[in-house]
């Protein structure tokens, strides 16, 4: 990579932001990275393969203009369960009113429409909850029929073509990747991008099916958007790279007043592994339309860094909204205050997950604790694969973490964890000379002067990646 820009963001959140219409040319996409994103996401529910082609020739042209690794999200759909089409384009639903869902592709009226689903009708039983539209319209089963299901309307409005259907009562017999999204990873991973964003995801069945087809090529991000995913929580996230709490889906299958405690239950549960947890829908919805955020949206985002997530994510404010960069600058100024207060320090230490009776893990909580001590000015980790910055991002330090690699794919994996500024060197071959790159790279990015301390993590011997075994403190000179 070329001469590196001396760009060091002045937070530890991480800040993922969605490309799209708003958001596709090299100028916007430059001042959103400058402006604060970390990480761009890419949404494979909308757009052709040559459109999100475009944007990641457009952000690897920004990666290497800045010399900074830059990590690329590409967020596949999953399986878009939709009742079919009606006579008239639209209905109205009444409250109390039967109305059946279908096999039959005929379009439908206020009486029927079509349910292309078998795999519903098969799961359903009687009082079975269908949340209809994003849940503002809500049906109960009342008859399963082998080819359809009587239902009664809880809750009536509109209902027009091609609406989605939830199913929060059961888990579905459906796959989480759908012949499209197969298409999808395919492109994606052949064009290099580091992680992959899995919907749908029920059980750990099928975080282990995306994982043999990426075969380490990037790191799986499972979506947490379903009641059942929370019923196997601990499976999954041992099967994932990295998690995000979608709270679009999620907020439809679960009342509102569970979102917030599913939120701080996933983000304790990803710290407590060590993996990274991203935050993501509706942060700051309303800049899609409107320069600046409303105050509940500001304290959600301060919420999110409070709870301890890696990062936090804009979805359309970016995308298609009329104010990308100002969403993401905001979002930057608000994390970075919040990192100021000195109840976030307190919170973060008081929470801090003990250490995995691992030596790996006993380093990097050594790590941190002789960083406090000596008051260095940074911590040094040398990371093949990136378990070692992971382990040291898991303790939460004080100080700076310096994630250094060989390897670039590393590095752009590592954009989405909290507090490591990843860099990429050539290869090292002692514990001496990891000390002595070490140093110069921490005073070169502005991390450390003459005079302090840094401490170096690494695993010996070098190359192998998950041998963290090591850890000096070295003078600056």
């Amino acid at each position: 990579m070329p001469a590196r820009t001396k760009l060091r963001r002045r937070r530890r959140t991480k800040i993922v932001a969605t490309l799209g219409p708003a958001s596709s040319t090299p100028e916007v996409l430059s001042r959103l990275f400058y402006g604060g994103a970390d990480v761009f996401r890419l949404n494979f529910s909308h757009g052709a393969h040559g459109d999100h082609l475009a944007r990641i020739n457009m952000i690897r042209a920004l990666e290497e203009q800045s010399g900074r690794p830059i990590g690329i999200l590409a967020d596949v759909q999953g399986p878009k369960l939709r009742v079919g089409k009606f006579q008239g384009g639209r209905i109205a639903l009444q409250t109390g009113q039967p109305f059946r869902l279908d096999l039959s592709p005929v379009p439908g009226d206020r009486n029927r429409v079509e349910l292309p689903h078998p795999e519903i009708i098969g799961a359903a039983g009687i009082g079975t909850s269908l949340l209809l539209d994003d849940g503002k319209l809500r049906l109960r089963v009342t008859r399963v029929r082998e080819d359809h299901l009587e239902t009664e309307v809880v809750t009536g409005g509109s209902l027009s073509d091609r609406k989605g259907v939830n199913v929060p009562d059961v888990a579905l017999p459906i796959p989480a990747l759908t012949e499209k999204d197969r298409a999808d990873l395919d492109f994606a991973l052949a064009h290099g991008v580091d992680y992959i964003g899995l919907s749908f995801v029920q059980r750990p069945e099928d975080v282990a099916e995306a994982k043999a087809i990426t075969a380490g090529r990037a790191w799986i991000m499972t979506k947490l958007e379903k009641p059942q995913a929370l019923d196997n929580l601990d499976e999954i996230l041992a099967l994932s790279d990295a998690v995000m709490v979608a709270r679009g889906d999620l907020g439809v299958e679960l009342p509102p007043e569970e979102v917030p405690l599913a939120q701080k239950r996933i983000v304790r549960a990803a710290r407590e592994r060590g993996l990274p947890v991203v935050v993501a829908t509706q942060m700051l919805e309303s800049m899609i339309t409107a320069p600046a955020p409303t105050r509940a949206e500001a304290s959600d985002v301060a919420t999110a860094v409070f709870d301890g997530a890696d990062a936090v994510m804009l979805s359309a404010e970016t995308a298609a909204g009329q104010y990308p960069y100002e969403a993401v600058n905001i979002m930057d100024r608000i994390v970075e205050r919040v990192e100021r207060d000195p109840g976030w320090r307190a919170l973060t230490a008081a929470s801090r997950p003990a250490p995995e009776p691992v030596s790996a893990s006993a380093i990097a909580a050594a790590a941190r604790q002789v960083a406090h001590t000596v008051n260095a000015a940074a911590i040094i980790a040398f990371t093949d694969g990136g378990s070692t910055a992971l382990r040291v991002a898991r303790e939460r330090p004080d100080c700076p973490v310096l994630g250094v690699s060989t390897n670039l794919s590393t590095a752009r994996r590592l954009a989405v964890v909290w507090g490591v500024h990843a860099l990429v060197t050539p290869e090292v071959h002692t514990m001496s000379e990891a000390v002595t790159r070490a140093t110069r790279l921490a005073r070169g990015e502005g991390m450390a002067a003459p005079g302090q301390e840094v401490v170096v993590t690494a695993g010996t011997p070098f190359g192998q990646s998950g041998t963290t075994n090591a850890l000096r403190v070295a003078h600056v000179r």
